[in-house]
Formats: structure tokens, C-alpha cells, sequence
């Protein structure tokens, strides 16, 4: 086994969870998502030697391929028929479970560009410049499409949170 196989099998062995889990808040399936992951880090191995940043790359790659996923057509995807699973989660007793699958839900229902930059910026924790390089767009499309995810967000959700009202509840806080 040559050092970048070894290299390539560490790194995926690593970051395979948090690739996985950024595809799925990209995409909103856990297949798509798994699909997506495999194909970026298909990609990554055949350019392993000539590529600079790992994680990046492979995260730009997972939210490309996510992202392409949600645009295939839908008599091309593959459709599970199994009756195996519930078509309902269990309700989970862990605090807040509640809020995270709101949550969730709602960031599903916003549109794929914004949810990957939504997911990028804050889940991720990547900065405007790294984002809209992640995505290849300009910094402002960016910054348009934080603003209206978090608008899309705000409205799902129902909350209504003006300026003025988010000063004065820091205000209160400290």
C-alpha cells in the first residue's frame, strides 16, 4: 500500500461522519447523502496527490454532489419501497430532540442553494470569502443567500425577530 493510499484511508476513516452529516443537511436523505459522499471522495482519491486541502476540497465536493443530487430528476432517482422502516420516527425523549427535528424540517424546506450555504456558514462554521469559494460563487450571492435562508427560516418557523427586539433581549441578558 503506497503513503497515499494510507494517507487517502486515514483521511476518509477521519472525516467520513462529518461529510456524511454535511451531505445530509445539504440534501435532506440519508442515501443521497451517503451517495454524494461516496462520489466526492471518489473524486478526491483519483486527485489525491495533486490537491492542496483535503477538507476542503472533500467538502466542497460532498455539497456539489448533494446539491446535484436534489436536481436529478425524480424518475431517476432510485425509490425504496420497503415496508420494513416506519414512515414515522419514534418521538424521541431527549430534551430538545423536539426543537432539532423543527429545526430540521424547516431547513428542508428551504431551497438547496441556500441550505448549503446555510448549513456551510453556521453548521460548518465557514466564513463568507470560504463559502463562496466551497461554492465557487461571488462573496455577496453568499451574503444574498444567507439573508434569505434565514428569512425562509424565520418564516417556517413563525418567529418574527425584529432589530430592536434582538438588542434588547442582549441587552437584558447581560
Amino acid at each position: 500500500m503506497s503513503d497515499n493510499e494510507a494517507e487517502f484511508r486515514e483521511f476518509v476513516g477521519a472525516q467520513m461522519d462529518s461529510l456524511r452529516g454535511l451531505a445530509y443537511l445539504t440534501c435532506g436523505d440519508w442515501q443521497v447523502a451517503e451517495d454524494a459522499v461516496l462520489s466526492a471522495l471518489a473524486r478526491l482519491y483519483v486527485k489525491w496527490g495533486r490537491v492542496e486541502n483535503h477538507d476542503s476540497y472533500a467538502r466542497t465536493a460532498v455539497v456539489r454532489a448533494a446539491i446535484d443530487e436534489t436536481r436529478r430528476p425524480w424518475w431517476r432517482r432510485e425509490q425504496s419501497h420497503s415496508h420494513a422502516m416506519p414512515d414515522m420516527a419514534a418521538p424521541d425523549v431527549i430534551p430538545h430532540a423536539d426543537d432539532r427535528m423543527h429545526l430540521r424540517e424547516a431547513l428542508l424546506q428551504v431551497p438547496v442553494k441556500h441550505r448549503a450555504v446555510l448549513v456551510l456558514r453556521f453548521l460548518e462554521g465557514l466564513s463568507v470569502p470560504q463559502t463562496a469559494a466551497a461554492l465557487r460563487c461571488p462573496e455577496g450571492t453568499v451574503k444574498a443567500y444567507t439573508s434569505r435562508g434565514l428569512e425562509t427560516l424565520r418564516r417556517i418557523l413563525g418567529v418574527d425577530i425584529s432589530l430592536d427586539e434582538r438588542t434588547e433581549a442582549r441587552h437584558e441578558a447581560v
